[in-house]
């Protein structure tokens, strides 16, 4: 499943939810900074957890170096679709 993110590095606590933007992306705030990858880490962390996946199901695969992310997760395309949802507020 393919899912638009918007990334807040140096962030007070690490979270995923709510959206931002037009077209929406999900939020992922990251308490890493945006220098060396830190930040990316982070973010397959906390987006792991919080879909239930390990950090190696999931990969980037446009915005490496962008606030805006496309993240490739892999999965039970129907769980991942019901938990973006409910992380989105159910806005979608």
């Amino acid at each position: 499943m393919l899912i638009e993110i918007r990334v807040r590095p140096n962030a007070k606590n690490n979270r995923v939810g709510g959206v931002v933007g037009d077209p929406p992306r999900l939020v992922v705030a990251v308490q890493a900074p945006a220098v060396d990858g830190k930040a990316n880490e982070a973010v397959l962390k906390v987006v792991a957890k919080a879909f239930s996946l390990r950090p190696r199901d999931i990969s980037i695969v446009h915005g490496e170096l962008a606030r805006d992310k496309r993240l490739l997760l892999a999965g039970d395309e129907t769980e991942l679709h019901n938990l973006y949802s409910e992380l989105c507020g159910n806005l979608l």
